[in-house]
């Protein structure tokens, strides 16, 4: 039984993103190089966060209960600040090296700044979805029983589902935070870290009425329509992919911005 929560939990959290890597990104092998990047970028953020977490839970007292979920939340906050800080340094970093490629080649196409946003987004994703996920799937092996303590007995479950929610919105955040970028629409950029903060604040809601996990995809379905029509879709395009008759696809030939 264990292995099967095992296995269960760990393709629904990470089936989706799996098989986009597969099809949309291991061909190419720019496209795992600027994934690579990107969850390196994820991973050097969780790491400046932990240190200015770590300091502050030196410098406090954080023996009482209330003081620690204070240093809880304060982690969350500088956390979600310092990723959405790197994801705007990542975007300068892939700004400059495809003006650089334009200039050192012109006659050669650059991938293009969407292209660049969803690989980086999923590469976000992916990272923060392992860092999260990976210790809770482990206990998933055994030995014993969830529940069996009056513990939420989807707890496994509900927590594969959330990342899946985390690593999906990384993907969408890339592409929608870029475009702000690009178009320098700043108000975007901000809505992007305010999303964060409602999905990460989400987190502290008690997983046994699984309303965290109904806001969470709410939130998801409303962020991906945004990155559908801000990535180039529209209701035509839509309409054309589920009948199979779209010949131009979004993603493989987007022309340089």
């Amino acid at each position: 039984m264990t292995a099967a929560v095992f296995f269960g939990c760990a393709f629904v959290a990470f089936g989706p993103a799996l098989a986009l890597y597969i099809f949309t990104i291991a061909t190419e092998p720019l496209r795992i190089i600027f994934l690579i990047i990107g969850a390196f970028f994820w991973l050097v953020s969780l790491l400046l966060s932990s240190f200015i977490w770590f300091m502050a839970a030196t410098l406090t007292d954080n023996k009482h209960e209330p003081r620690q979920r204070d240093l809880l939340i304060f982690g969350v906050l500088i956390s979600v600040l310092i990723q959405e800080m790197f994801r705007f340094a990542y975007y300068k970093l892939l700004k400059k090296s495809s003006e650089g490629l334009k200039s050192i080649n012109p006659g050669e196409k650059a991938p293009s700044m969407r292209l660049l946003a969803y690989v980086s987004g999923l590469g976000f994703g992916i990272m923060s979805g392992v860092f999260s996920f990976v210790n809770t799937l482990s206990d998933s092996l055994g030995p014993g029983t969830v529940g069996i303590h009056g513990d939420p007995p989807q707890f496994f479950l509900n927590s594969a589902f959330m990342t899946l929610v985390i690593i999906l919105l990384h993907m969408f955040w890339g592409i929608v935070f870029f475009d702000g970028c690009e178009k320098k629409k700043w108000y975007t950029l901000l809505a992007v870290l305010l999303t964060h903060l409602l999905v990460s604040a989400l987190t502290f809601i008690s997983p046994y009425s699984g309303l965290n996990l109904v806001l969470a995809y709410i939130i998801l379905v409303l962020t991906g329509i945004w990155a559908f029509f801000v990535s180039g879709g529209s209701c035509r395009s839509l309409k054309l992919c589920l009948l199979c008759q779209d010949k131009d696809s979004l993603l493989f030939n987007q022309r340089s911005r």
